[in-house]
């Protein structure tokens, strides 16, 4: 039959009150005095476990919780209780528990403190992964025999290759959707023509380059950092720089050279399946011909605007590699950081991707090509 720990609170000769436990303080008996401890909104001056035959490491950080947020004093406590005590009170994060006793005020500021004390590290640590990476990019301008082709040619099959299929199928679909939510707003003005502008221009000027890099986010911009990731958690990047190879040089360089070179090219196959997904459900929809839809497209799209869509591609990459990278070169615990810096990796990517969108779009606006 289990025996559960039990609290009594007592008043010592001096008349301050005492908490008194008793039973064994262990992790399979004492929820009944940890819930009473937490609900007790009283004072304590004095902890009393001299009727404790048994203690373990939370009956310990239970009785150091206790003398920490009422500022109270051990008493009747064995070798053993005190050396537990000592040993919790010094442990990492101990000072975490009494948060929710700081008033709203003093916790909002401690979170905010929090927040921009992070920030910082963060920025500092980015900034640090920059000059990495520009001084890795330097040596090999120097030494262009320290690059390694093999592996730019294996991500650029990775980034490039392997995803036209989704890429291509997504944004067959999404110019489908374009073409038909256009035509149904443009028919009530009797402009139906005009969806075949409408579907070029945005295919190749804004949606095919930036849902490309939507999806290149996800796909390899989290394979990166997941890649990245376990290598660090399993020492191989410790042993990399053990034997004298960069690992910025042997992972970063390659996958960042091969997200540069091939978003252009994923970018400007998306348009086109764009274009060819308006121009598959006019034919339908609009009863304009499919090579006619096709050729009008040469005839209404500026050339300015694939430009556009060219320039803005190679930033993409680069932001979506440097994500993925930076955030597979932060793991430091265990395996469930990698699933975190997977996660903030695709989210931060994506999240500069429209940032940097919206500037190139204003940006192209201002030198008249909006």
């Amino acid at each position: 039959m289990r025996v559960w720990a039990d609290l009594s609170l007592e008043q010592d000769q001096a008349g301050r009150p005492v908490a008194v436990l008793s039973g064994p303080l262990t992790v399979s008996s004492i929820g009944v005095v940890d819930r009473a401890l937490r609900e007790h909104d009283g004072e304590v001056a004095a902890v009393d476990i001299s009727r404790v035959p048994e203690i373990d490491t939370v009956g310990a950080w239970t009785v150091w919780r206790v003398l920490r947020d009422y500022d109270a004093e051990l008493v009747g406590a064995s070798d053993q209780a005190e050396r537990l005590i000592a040993a919790v009170s010094r442990s990492k994060g101990h000072g975490e528990t009494g948060a929710h006793r700081l008033p709203l005020v003093e916790r909002t500021a401690q979170g905010i403190g929090h927040l921009v004390v992070g920030w910082g590290h963060g920025t500092l640590q980015i900034i640090s992964f920059l000059g990495a990476v520009l001084v890795a990019a330097w040596g090999i301008i120097r030494s262009p025999a320290r690059m390694r082709w093999l592996a730019v040619v294996r991500q650029a099959e990775l980034v490039g290759i392997s995803a036209l299929g989704i890429i291509g199928l997504m944004s067959f679909l999404v110019g489908i959707v374009i073409a038909q939510q256009g035509a149904v707003q443009l028919e009530q003005f009797g402009a139906e023509m005009l969806t075949v502008n409408l579907t070029g221009r945005i295919a190749l000027r804004e949606l095919g380059v930036l849902m490309t890099a939507i999806m290149v986010a996800g796909r390899s911009g989290s394979s990166f950092a997941a890649q990245i990731g376990t290598m660090k958690l399993t020492e191989e990047i410790d042993a990399m720089r053990t034997i004298g190879v960069s690992p910025v040089e042997a992972l970063v360089i390659p996958r960042i050279l091969a997200a540069v070179v091939m978003m252009p090219l994923l970018g400007f196959f998306a348009a086109l399946a764009a274009i060819v997904g308006g121009a598959f459900i006019s034919s339908f929809t609009l009863g304009i011909p499919f090579m006619t839809f096709l050729l009008r497209v040469q005839e209404v799209v500026p050339i300015h605007d694939v430009w556009v869509g060219l320039v803005k591609a190679p930033f993409f990459g680069l932001i979506i590699a440097m994500a993925g990278c930076y955030q597979g070169m932060q793991v430091k615990a265990n395996a469930e950081e990698v699933g975190l810096r997977t996660t903030m990796a695709v989210v931060q990517a994506i999240f500069m991707v429209i940032v940097l969108d919206a500037f190139f779009a204003v940006f192209f606006t201002e030198v008249g090509w909006g």
